[in-house]
């Protein structure tokens, strides 16, 4: 195998037997197959759309497929040869509508780019014999095609290719769950197919990927406010909430990832069960949304980040849910409580598939939960959240007046992901050295590295805004954009706003290029930059954007402040 998607690659360059996740190689290999083949349907899927002749099953799988390779989503191979294999089937569905409706000759070399013939039809291609149909490859017999990431050799090309892929991902996994709620937007999915085909293509140089990746963060941002508009006109805007983080005495179901839809059909089949509903993680926004809080059995959230699931899991005794990505391997103590549902994959890991309309059945899960015990409490007290853009920008006067008066100096971004690595302790230390005058604006599992820290308020205005999970960094942008309107300038740079970005995986690759897009610079990266990014494209995020490393927090609060 061989794979740098995510901060905590081997050594900062790549893991080449097993993923430091703890993904197996085979699965990792499984998985750059099923990229390949996504690449495939998304050509023939392009042609369909051409032609108004696509449908929304294929756009849900090529949507499916990516987020299912997001790092933390799917460990398991024979969920990932599944994929492959429908891909296949969905591929030369299309194929045979396209060739029935005459809109392609399957003899016909010219209805084929150059390029798609070598590399996705397996053609010569000057060849005029019929192409091959790919029916023939399957998951058993694909890994004689190079679908490796390094099958790219120009460093600064695979670099960008790689990026834009990232990318895709991380749209993949917002559009995800906006499609769950009912919400599409068909022009992402365009390019989505588009951006695909763009990394098979010899002929794109630098000059034509650069511009790609840009347009990818464009798409990004398009996806956020869709998943945004999705979130909130279903369960409301999310209000200034302090969540409980103590337990109660009935049993409990834990439920983690992103997915509301799962969280709001968990809620309505535990009503009267006599069993709690805790958030974890990335869920913990949850208790912001008002739909939530008229259930009288969701009590607050359980433990912190995702990374230490494999204590907490332990502690809390009843059975988990997983809802998207953020699952590690689980441990035999409790691989017989935990319980998998959309996209994610584990081997060994009883799932909860989707019936109609989306409907999924609970009813084990809450059997089972109601002969656990009640959760260890960990800790207790609460902690607050729910600064979402319309909760920040009703109290605008005021952050407004705080900062004519010289009350707030500067607003500090630190968003992003959490990880299970000893420097992470960097974020906490920075937090805790921020001079009183100075709020912190958060999304994403890195809040958990500081949003338990008695970090006080400046006048009633907490000195840490909480808007919600990685997803709502849109948020965060809506509020910089206001602010940058309210004090009468063009140019949101010239906002006292500084960046101290923390990254995971893929989809805060889509956050960073989504905030590139909006032309917000001097943005500070950590722990580690991207293994996926060659010096020379490094440079470019460097001369356009000012994109720098951490370094220390003494360092850093001098150049940041």
């Amino acid at each position: 195998m061989f794979c740098y998607q995510c901060e905590e690659t081997l050594n900062g360059t790549g893991c080449t037997k097993n993923g430091v996740c703890g993904k197996k190689g085979n699965v990792a290999d499984l998985q750059d197959d099923l990229l390949y083949v996504l690449k495939s349907v998304a050509f023939y899927n392009s042609k369909a759309r051409e032609n108004n002749l696509n449908d929304a099953k294929t756009d849900e799988f090529i949507m499916n497929g990516l987020f299912a390779t997001v790092t933390n989503t799917n460990f398991s191979g024979t969920d990932i040869k599944k994929y492959v294999n429908e891909g296949f089937t969905i591929k030369d569905g299309i194929k045979k509508t396209l060739m029935d409706e005459k809109v392609i000759n399957e003899k016909s070399g010219s209805s084929f780019p150059r390029w798609i013939k070598e590399k996705l039809l397996g053609a010569s291609p000057d060849a005029g014999e019929d192409i091959p149909v790919m029916a023939k490859i399957t998951a058993d017999n694909i890994s004689g095609i190079n679908t490796s990431v390094l099958a790219t050799e120009n460093e600064d090309i695979r670099s960008l290719r790689e990026l834009l892929i990232y990318g895709l991902k991380g749209i993949a996994a917002y559009a995800h769950h906006a499609n769950v709620l009912g919400y599409k937007d068909d022009e992402v999915m365009e390019f989505t197919e588009r951006a695909l085909l763009a990394t098979m293509d010899d002929s794109l140089g630098v000059d034509e990927l650069v511009p790609m990746v840009l347009e990818c963060g464009s798409k990004g941002v398009a996806t956020l406010a869709l998943l945004d508009k999705a979130n909130t006109t279903s369960y409301g805007n999310p209000e200034p909430t302090a969540v409980n983080i103590g337990v109660g005495d009935k049993p409990g179901i834990l439920i983690s990832g992103h997915d509301l839809k799962d969280l709001e059909q968990l809620l309505e089949q535990t009503q009267g069960s006599g069993v709690d509903v805790y958030t974890h993680g990335e869920m913990l926004p949850a208790n912001s949304y008002p739909a939530f809080k008229n259930y009288d059995n969701f009590v607050g959230n359980y433990g912190g980040s995702w990374w230490a699931q494999n204590t907490e899991f332990d502690k809390f005794n009843g059975p988990i849910l997983m809802t998207t990505n953020c699952i590690t391997p689980p441990k035999d103590s409790y691989i017989d409580r935990i319980y998998n549902t959309g996209v994610v994959g584990f081997d060994g890991v009883k799932y909860i598939d989707a019936g109609e309309n989306g409907a999924k059945d609970f009813s084990a899960i809450i059997e089972q939960a109601k002969t656990c015990k009640a959760p260890e409490q960990l800790e207790e007290g609460t902690i607050m959240g729910g600064f979402a853009h319309v909760s920040a920008l009703s109290v605008a006067d005021k952050i407004i007046e705080a900062v004519k008066s010289g009350q707030i100096k500067k607003f500090v971004v630190m968003a992003g992901c959490d990880g299970r690595h000893k420097e992470r302790d960097y974020y906490t230390n920075f937090a805790e050295a921020l001079p009183k005058d100075t709020v912190i604006l958060t999304a994403g599992c890195a809040k958990y590295r500081y949003n338990k820290l008695d970090l006080g308020d400046i006048g009633g205005i907490p000195r840490l805004l909480d808007a919600g999970q990685c997803n709502d960094s849109y948020s965060l942008v809506v509020i910089a954009q206001a602010l940058a309107e309210a004090f009468g300038l063009k140019d949101i740079n010239d906002l006292p706003v500084s960046y101290n970005i923390a990254w995971y995986e893929q989809k805060a690759v889509l956050v960073l290029l989504a905030l590139l897009s909006l032309g917000v610079k001097n943005i500070m990266l950590g722990p580690t930059l991207p293994a996926f990014v060659s010096p020379n494209v490094l440079n470019v995020l460097v001369e356009n954007f000012n994109v720098m490393p951490n370094t220390t927090v003494e360092e850093d609060l001098k150049t940041l402040l």
